[in-house]
């Protein structure tokens, strides 16, 4: 095609009042005959558009040639294009050069670049006939024979007309041509001719095909929210509107099959042409730069990714798989390869996508919105796996800034913030582990828990070398399963996880998606559960990631008394808002589907929970009854948990919640004397026993006696809900010490406080939950920087034996808790508790049975005191005939006195404690014993 004229930016001048003339000259009918000959396809159903000025004056005054001097200017000023099409122009007859000299225009570019075959095929030789003028500015070309064949005739002639292209934008111009369309054919306009009139085809014009200067500037500033209307190839009057928007591009040329068309460069990265083609083509762009030539696919051809059932569920904030719609996606669309990129910006004025594929330079790649979806889409093609990326956003104060994507998948390793385009074909090998774990509830199991921060379990590990070493270590200590401190991407690695920026990314600093993958598969594969801790509680406010994320709150609340959480320097959720909502609850999901995640550990629930949580008077706003609860939050947990058992059989949700809300674990339909339904987790925290506990063994045994009732209070509310009972990384860190350093007395003492504690908490009702390091009595606080002090265990190591025999007892515990059902099946029954001695309180002992559903019990018996009790008498059940020591904390290979008894014992038929019978032990000091029937 050849250039558009550098002056074709102004609209040639002419009178408003100019009209058709009465008749055509006879040249200028032989010349239209002759043009019958273009192909039939070319424009087949455009109606002849209003001419311009231009036109008009051509008409008005012609040269000798036939030509009016506008036009001939024009070809002067145009360099024409040496086509394959140009070349089979210049073969036709010599009647048909004559009378093509006669006509008022020259061929267009686009015409030129049409090849020799096509013209010799598609030629024709009807006849134009006479047509009916409706106004003084548009005409319908009516045939007397064929009319579908002189439409197609009459389109024809506008595309090989060659004029100079106005700026009139291709939205107008289209407006112009539909009222063309509907006017009635026959109406009579006062003032002109009779149906006599013939309109010369070469008084069509066809439209300009740049960008206009509205659009031009929108898509410049980053501020278009349909670029996919300008760019790309468009039907207009005339044939085919190419345009491309290919900042630093030297030449855009168009390929479809055997046609190539270079657009013209319409300056500031703008390049635009006109083509005589009755249908988009399939076609690629060759788009020239300084020192290299690329070939591609046109970004702007493609329909949308997403259908309408995707927008309406993001709408109502119940897509369930929300991962699968936004994000990066590579994929093949229309049959082409390419990334497919949706992005939830509701309040942007322009979405654009840069990344490594465009040096970081977004302009040339502006995305669409959705309609009110508030969703920005875009298809690249030829983009795929491993490509960073992220979101420049145009905010609603004409500020740009640059985001990460909320939904990405996989990440850069910290410190760098970019998303990474990712795709997974990892195949599992856990399909056994996966049809077992619905067999039983968790409270109805047995559930012991080894907590891990994995960047620091063994320094410099990567997630498949983590594989090849924690399962198999959990597995010999017998814990049932990991669970794993947050995994999802942060970028401060002192916050341990807690302050997320990529809730659907792994960490990067262990390897990729499809590594984590690797470690959770071989887990399961090991026998081993894994829940990972979940944190939809706040988010930190870093400019790159979800704080602000379009220019104003978001994913934060609008209110400012409910956005800042009040402890951590961070945002708390809008759970309010539908879309924020989905994107927490379909989360889940994701960890659960995409990672076959066995449970969620949700962190922070109490401040979730509660609008005063950590704030005085003045600084929150009451809900809409006047209360202090977070109504949104609540609707946001129940439908999370909800939809979490009901699309993965097996899975077990778990809260962190401190506080005495009514029916943390109770079914989301129950409600309870709050008036408020359950909020539908599987297991909550025990709080208040860890608390208790922990300060009752922080006391010199002295001392003890005084706060006896702080090991029984436990009981009293220990069925209000499904506990676990957790020593976790919180217990271990900021100035608390470690497990062992919280026990009173010399070395000896430390270690016998740990094991008796630990002997007494695997009994308690509920599940155990021990950080990694507490399994061997590290004396040393945790730290991220450098982990669990694996040295201790080293057979070097002057002590190696004390901390062994910490672990070895932490293994005993745990094997004999899997094989007793007393000590599970009923965790959450009262049936399946009993005291035996809880006032015990001088001597510092404590005696209880657990029971399984059965009646077979386990008779559990801890002396918090530093001396050995000799025939200490127990009240026992009169129908089991001996007992034996199952566990003994204070055995010699454990690091004991070794205070233990081989022998069963046989109950007496002496009453005590309220019982027909009873036994007479000899309980070690600072110990616990677990006793069976023999």
């Amino acid at each position: 095609m050849t250039p558009r004229p550098e002056s074709s930016g102004s609209r040639p001048q002419g009178t408003a009042g100019e009209k058709i003339p009465e008749q055509p000259t006879a040249a200028q009918k032989k010349s239209a005959a002759k043009k019958t000959a273009v192909p039939k396809q070319a424009a087949a159903k455009k109606t002849a558009p209003a001419k311009t000025t231009a036109a008009k004056k051509a008409a008005a005054k012609k040269t000798p040639a036939g030509q009016s001097p506008a036009s001939k200017a024009t070809a002067k000023k145009a360099a024409p294009a040496k086509t394959t099409a140009k070349k089979a122009v210049a073969k036709k007859t010599a009647p048909a050069k004559a009378a093509a000299k006669k006509t008022a225009a020259k061929e267009t570019t686009a015409e030129k670049a049409v090849t020799k075959k096509a013209v010799t095929k598609k030629a024709a030789a009807a006849k134009p006939t006479t047509a009916k003028s409706t106004t003084a500015k548009s005409t319908t070309a009516k045939s007397t024979t064929t009319k579908a064949a002189a439409k197609k005739t009459a389109a024809k002639k506008t595309a090989a007309k060659k004029v100079t292209a106005t700026k009139a934008p291709a939205k107008k111009a289209a407006a112009k041509k539909a009222a063309v369309r509907k006017a009635p054919a026959k109406k009579a306009v006062a003032g002109k001719a009779a149906a006599s009139q013939v309109v010369p085809p070469e008084m069509e014009v066809a439209v300009s095909p740049a960008v206009d200067a509205v659009d031009r500037e929108r898509l410049l500033a980053g501020t278009h929210h349909d670029p996919h209307s300008v760019l790309g190839a468009h039907p207009v009057p005339g044939g085919i509107a190419f345009r491309a928007f290919r900042p630093y591009a030297l030449s855009v040329t168009v390929i479809a099959g055997e046609l190539r068309a270079e657009l013209h460069a319409d300056g500031e990265g703008f390049f635009s042409g006109l083509l005589p083609l009755p249908e988009v083509p399939e076609y690629r762009l060759l788009v020239a730069y300084e020192g290299t030539v690329l070939e591609t696919e046109d970004a702007y051809r493609f329909l949308p990714t997403l259908g309408d059932l995707d927008l309406h569920l993001i709408g109502e904030g119940r897509h369930e798989e929300l991962w699968t719609a936004l994000g990066a996606h590579p994929m093949t669309h229309q049959g082409v390869t390419g990334t497919r990129f949706a992005v939830w910006a509701p309040n942007a004025r322009g979405v654009r996508v840069a990344g490594t594929f465009n040096f970081w330079d977004g302009t040339g790649h502006a995305m669409r919105s959705l309609g009110s979806s508030g969703v920005w889409e875009l298809f690249l093609p030829d983009i795929g796996e491993g490509e960073l990326y992220k979101y420049e956003i145009t905010r609603p104060d004409g500020s740009k800034t640059m985001r990460a994507d909320p939904l990405a998948r996989r990440t850069e390793v910290p410190p760098a913030t970019s998303s990474v385009i990712t795709s997974s074909d990892y195949e599992w090998g856990d399909a056994d582990w996966l049809s077992r774990r619905a067999e039983a509830p968790a409270h109805e199991a047995p559930f012991s828990v080894y907590e891990v921060h994995l960047p620091s379990w063994r320094p410099g590990l990567t997630y498949r070398q983590l594989a090849e070493q924690l399962p198999g270590y959990v597995k010999g200590l017998g814990f049932t399963h990991v669970e794993l401190m947050p995994v999802a991407e942060h970028p401060f690695g002192g916050s341990w996880g807690y302050q997320v920026t990529g809730f659907y990314a792994p960490t990067a600093r262990l390897g990729t998606p499809d590594d984590f993958r690797y470690l959770v598969d071989k887990l399961h594969q090991a026998g081993i559960g894994v829940i990972m801790d979940w944190v939809p509680a706040h988010f930190p406010r870093d400019d790159w990631a979800l704080a602000e994320f379009d220019g104003r709150p978001l994913y934060e609340h609008a209110d400012p008394l409910r956005a800042a959480h009040p402890d951590w320097g961070t945002l708390e959720f809008d759970y309010g808002r539908n879309e924020v909502r989905n994107f927490l609850v379909a989360n889940a999901v994701y960890w659960c589907e995409e990672f076959h995640i066995d449970g969620l550990r949700v962190d922070a629930v109490a401040s979730m929970l509660y609008l005063d949580y950590s704030r005085e008077p003045g600084q929150w706003t009451p809900n809409e009854h006047g209360g202090r609860e977070n109504l949104d939050a609540v609707a946001f947990l129940q439908e999370m948990n909800a939809t979490v058992y009901r699309r993965v059989p097996g899975v077990v949700t778990i809260a962190e919640e401190s506080t005495a809300w009514d029916g943390v674990t109770r079914a989301t339909h129950h409600k309870g004397p709050s008036g408020f339904g359950g909020l539908g987790f599987g297991l909550k925290w025990n709080m208040g026993w860890m608390h208790d506990s922990l300060q009752y063994m922080s006391h010199e045994p002295v001392y003890r006696k005084y706060h006896h009732h702080e090991m029984t209070f436990s009981m009293v509310y220990a069925y209000s809900e499904n506990y676990v009972l957790p020593i976790s990384h919180d217990e271990v860190v900021h100035g608390k010490g470690s497990l062992v350093s919280k026990m009173p007395g010399d070395w000896w003492q430390q270690r016998a406080g740990v094991r008796a504690y630990l002997g007494f908490m695997w009994a308690h009702p509920g599940k155990q939950l021990l950080f990694m390091g507490q399994e061997f009595a590290q004396g040393a606080e945790w730290s991220e920087a450098h982990g669990p002090d694996w040295w201790l265990l080293d057979p070097g190591y002057g002590a190696e034996a004390d901390h062994r025999g910490v672990r070895d007892l932490v293994r005993d515990l745990n094997t004999v808790y899997r094989a007793t059902p007393a000590l599970w099946r009923l965790d959450t029954d009262p049936a399946g508790f009993e005291w035996i001695v809880g006032d015990a309180a001088d001597d510092n002992v404590l005696a209880f049975l657990r029971l399984d559903p059965e009646g077979n019990p386990l008779l559990a018996v801890s002396n918090f005191a530093p001396v050995v009790r000799q025939d200490y008498r127990l009240g026992v059940p009169e129908d089991v005939p001996a007992w034996h020591e199952a566990v003994n904390t204070d055995a010699a290979r454990y690091g004991g006195g070794d205070v233990t008894r081989a022998d069963p014992v046989k109950p007496e038929a002496q009453p005590w404690h309220g019982r027909p019978a009873s036994i007479r032990l000899t309980l070690p000091p600072l110990a616990t014993v677990w006793l069976r029937p023999a």
